[in-house]
């Protein structure tokens, strides 16, 4: 738990065969103070879907609709904040990596980038309808939601992509720190740019010049939301130009300015974001490696 006791977590590796594609099984419980709801934003990240029990929470995305009380929540790959108001419940959530994006789910990953839907309502999700509602049984027991989960992977009716080999690769350049230019990606996959543009938009859900802006960015987010004493000057990327193009970057991805974001609480992403690192090696799934191994082995 948190502190606060309201935010407990506990992450979980996929096993060996699906680790190339996903980022991590998680639970949650939430249990805020007073049955006040906890509100919070998440960051840009891959695709996901949260499983909650008994509410489910209110989202919305800047500008879009608002859901209540979802119990299946989906959401396509994003470059902007979700926000939340978390009631006291109990979540699985399960993040794809593009490659299980692809296999898995398998729609044009641009048309559903920055959404947010009700899994059970979205025709596009109707095969993940029976995981949701065979995780969690009368009481909590969290291994045999676990194997729940799992089981219905491996037993899924998905043959490998056509364009594995290019995802893995196109993904491998991205969390590169030392590939910063659309160029540089071409040369790291060798593929041509239209094809790395075609894999980018199909399986990532935006260009490879968003993609790299993104991933500099949640390398500087990461950073400071381990260490704030750092302040945004020492958790910036290096391959920030200036800080003007940091705040630029900041209020397109987050909606706000850094200092606005870093005067609010965040009482869900904190301590999840910590926890995640100490046990996994990242602090989010946006820099996770393809392969899935330990980055700290890297």
């Amino acid at each position: 738990m948190s502190p606060d006791n309201q935010v407990g977590v506990r992450f979980y590796p996929p096993p060996e065969d699906l680790r190339r594609y996903f980022t991590t099984f998680y639970v949650a419980e939430f249990t805020p103070a007073a049955d006040e709801p906890l509100r919070d934003s998440l960051q840009p990240e891959w695709a996901g879907m949260r499983f909650f029990e008994p509410n489910g929470p209110v989202a919305w995305i800047d500008g879009g609709e608002i859901f209540k009380d979802i119990k299946f929540f989906a959401s396509g790959p994003s470059s902007r904040t979700t926000h939340f108001i978390m009631p006291r419940t109990r979540m699985w959530g399960i993040g794809f990596l593009p490659l299980g994006w692809a296999r898995f789910v398998g729609y044009n990953a641009s048309l559903c980038a920055n959404m947010i839907c009700d899994g059970r309502e979205d025709a596009r999700l109707s095969a993940f309808v029976p995981l949701a509602d065979g995780i969690f049984g009368a009481e909590p027991d969290e291994a045999a939601e676990l194997e729940r989960i799992i089981a219905f992977f491996r037993t899924m009716d998905a043959p490998p992509h056509v364009d594995e080999r290019r995802i893995v690769a196109l993904h491998a350049a991205l969390i590169d720190e030392g590939v910063t230019t659309v160029t540089q990606l071409v040369e790291q996959v060798a593929a041509s740019q239209r094809t790395i543009e075609r894999i980018s938009a199909r399986h990532f859900g935006f260009s490879p010049k968003l993609l790299l802006r993104r991933q500099r960015f949640m390398r500087s987010l990461a950073q400071f939301m381990l260490d704030p004493s750092l302040k945004w000057i020492g958790a910036m990327d290096s391959h920030y130009h200036d800080q003007a193009q940091f705040v630029r970057d900041f209020r397109e991805f987050m909606g706000v300015s850094p200092r606005e974001y870093a005067a609010a609480p965040h009482p869900i992403l904190g301590p999840i974001m910590q926890e995640r690192n100490r046990v996994y090696g990242t602090a989010v799934q946006t820099l996770d490696r393809p392969d899935n191994g330990d980055p700290r082995a890297a």
